[in-house]
């Protein structure tokens, strides 16, 4: 008896029939295709993700930066009443003339020594002050506490009278000057 006995259900035992080229030519071309659109699919996902990746790091990094920029901003707001308090004591002087006694023009001169100064240090760390007075009225930097005709030579929307100045950290309103604006005559 020969070892070798064929069995029917057995794949390999089943001759292979030789198929027409261009029948088999038709099936890998549309697999090629098809995995070739696969391909372009997957990358396209992977530039997309890429991009996005690279969004998220850079907004990541400027909202930290924004952060740190601003992370005093309320300690600053404080400081700036300070300023102004400095400097409504120092309006509060009387005006200098020249019999007034050495003292207190000494004191005068010591209190705006002391005002530059501090208002200088607040520039360097980002907080700038901005005079209102004679600018044209700017909603994102002041705050209209009354309105008056305007004076001769006024162009109404001026800034005519400023209590208190703007003040901005970074470029960003810190606190709103608050002013009287000339209206209409």
């Amino acid at each position: 008896m020969s070892e070798k006995t064929e069995n029917p259900t057995d794949p390999a035992a089943e001759p292979i029939p030789l198929a027409d080229s261009a029948d088999t030519a038709a099936p890998e071309a549309d697999r090629l295709a098809t995995l070739e659109a696969e391909a372009t699919q997957f990358r396209d996902k992977w530039l997309r993700a890429e991009a996005e990746m690279q969004n998220l790091r850079t907004r990541t990094r400027r909202e930290a930066e924004e952060a740190r920029q601003f992370a005093v901003q309320k300690f600053a707001r404080d400081v700036v009443e300070t300023a102004e308090n400095l400097r409504r004591g120092l309006d509060s002087l009387p005006p200098a003339a020249e019999d007034e006694p050495e003292l207190l023009a000494k004191l005068r001169n010591g209190f705006e020594g002391v005002e530059r100064g501090f208002v200088a240090m607040l520039e360097r760390h980002g907080v700038k002050k901005h005079e209102a007075a004679g600018q044209p009225f700017d909603p994102e930097l002041h705050q209209a506490m009354a309105e008056q005709p305007a004076p001769e030579g006024v162009e109404p929307g001026t800034v005519i009278q400023a209590w208190t100045p703007a003040w901005t950290l970074n470029g960003r309103l810190l606190k709103p000057a608050m002013v009287v604006v000339a209206g209409k005559a």
